[in-house]
């Protein structure tokens, strides 16, 4: 009885095929053992001490594809904020920084914290309903972040407040 069973037409790219196989593992190999690797060696020296892999290393560096396949960073909760859709919430203005102040004679008195400002301002009314020392008049014109143009009519320093 004669064979009746069919002949590949190709039998060279089935071959082709197991092969590809074969070294798409090894790299995939290849690339777990150097992602965690960690050696104080030069590279030609740990290439050395593991011929079977220098082919490897050798395919990847001319199939730049590849290598750039393999480059790619798998993301983690750490730095997941990165894709667009995973952006975090936008939270809300959080408005004014106010602080409490205590004044004799005072029930309730808040400042807005001004992160290190050279000047505080404080309106005329509270400063005469606080009866502090008399303002050293001044004739200087400040010009405010929001573009507002303020005329205060005296200087104060040295005034102890507590916080």
């Amino acid at each position: 009885m004669p064979n009746l069973k069919p002949s590949i037409p190709y039998p060279s790219r089935r071959d082709d095929e197991r092969r590809r196989e074969q070294a798409n593992e090894q790299i995939k190999k290849f690339y777990e053992i150097f992602k965690d690797m960690s050696f104080e060696i030069s590279f030609t020296d740990a290439l050395i001490l593991m011929p079977k892999f220098a082919s490897t290393l050798k395919a990847l560096i001319g199939n730049k594809e590849k290598l750039s396949e393999m480059a790619r960073t798998p993301m983690n909760e750490h730095c997941s904020a990165v894709i667009p859709n995973k952006l975090p919430k936008k939270l809300g203005d959080p408005g004014k920084f106010l602080i409490l102040y205590e004044f004799p004679r005072m029930d309730e008195c808040h400042a807005l914290a001004d992160l290190g400002a050279s000047i505080n301002l404080m309106p005329l009314s509270v400063w005469k309903e606080l009866s502090l020392p008399e303002l050293t008049p001044t004739c200087m014109t400040l010009e405010l972040a929001d573009r507002s143009v303020s005329k205060p009519i005296g200087i104060a320093k040295d005034v102890k407040v507590k916080v």
